[in-house]
């Protein structure tokens, strides 16, 4: 996988400097507004009714969810481009993480239960509606957590849900794609149900993907503001051909997974 420039690294340009404010005088009343408005709309239409009832073939709560990510990334300045298709039925789909916002880029085209590292939950707003859309949390470093969360991810997909996973148990500088974990794979084999590599590219040909993730100490409040400021940009989400397991191990489909996704990245 190229790496990114590293645009956020550097002093900015003095009419970024301008521009900076001036993208903040536009955003922040956009994204209060989705708050305020968009938010009680967006719950309202989460509930155990909705998500009986489906529009085009999809959960209703799902629709609203998907609402609410995709007007979330416009008011960030992310155009989303989506390549390929998502699964419907029920199925593990992976992808590379950068930064927070990968959770809205997924859920701006197709809702999933994310399994996610619990701090999240604590997260203002994204960690609550996260719990919403069903996130499931692990504790990290504990076997007995993940135990638990293979459980929990098996025991959805064979109800027919979709479940999705950041394999490479974290986020780091955006410039590579690490190891995929095998274990999380464990549970597309108990469950048989295929594989989605889903690759997350932001910038023209990824060239923001340092821009977006997590700077050296960054939290999660610094890194919102952040990008809430930043410049308009490409988002994309290039869903691809899935796995299904067979023969193979779970260590061969993380290997296979994983470079689908840095050869979308490269393409």
């Amino acid at each position: 996988m190229p790496r990114p420039s590293p645009q956020s690294r550097q002093s900015p340009a003095p009419g970024e400097r301008l521009l900076r404010p001036l993208r903040y005088a536009v955003r922040v009343p956009l994204f209060t507004l989705h708050l305020t408005l968009g938010l009680p709309l967006t719950l309202l239409a989460i509930n155990r009714f909705t998500a009986r009832w489906t529009l085009d073939g999809e959960r209703v709560d799902h629709h609203a969810i998907r609402w609410w990510s995709a007007t979330l990334m416009r008011i960030f300045g992310m155009r989303v481009r989506r390549v390929g298709q998502p699964l419907r039925e029920a199925h593990l789909l992976v992808a590379n993480h950068v930064s927070w916002i990968d959770i809205e880029l997924v859920h701006s085209q197709r809702v999933v239960g994310f399994v996610a590292k619990s701090e999240i939950s604590r997260w203002p707003l994204v960690g609550w509606l996260a719990g919403r859309a069903g996130t499931i949390y692990h504790q990290r470093g504990s076997n007995a957590s993940l135990s638990s969360v293979l459980d929990l991810m098996v025991g959805r997909l064979d109800s027919g849900q979709a479940v999705g996973a950041f394999p490479e148990g974290g986020t780091n500088g955006g410039d590579s794609v690490r190891t995929f974990h095998a274990r999380i794979f464990q549970a597309a084999f108990e469950a048989q149900v295929p594989v989605q590599p889903v690759a997350l590219r932001y910038g023209s040909g990824g060239s923001a993907q340092t821009v977006v993730a997590f700077a050296p100490g960054e939290n999660f409040l610094r890194n919102f503001l952040r990008l809430l400021g930043e410049p308009s940009r490409v988002a994309e989400v290039h869903f691809l051909p899935a796995i299904v397991p067979g023969e193979e191990g779970r260590r061969q489909v993380a290997e296979k997974a994983r470079e689908s996704i840095v050869a979308a990245m490269e393409s």
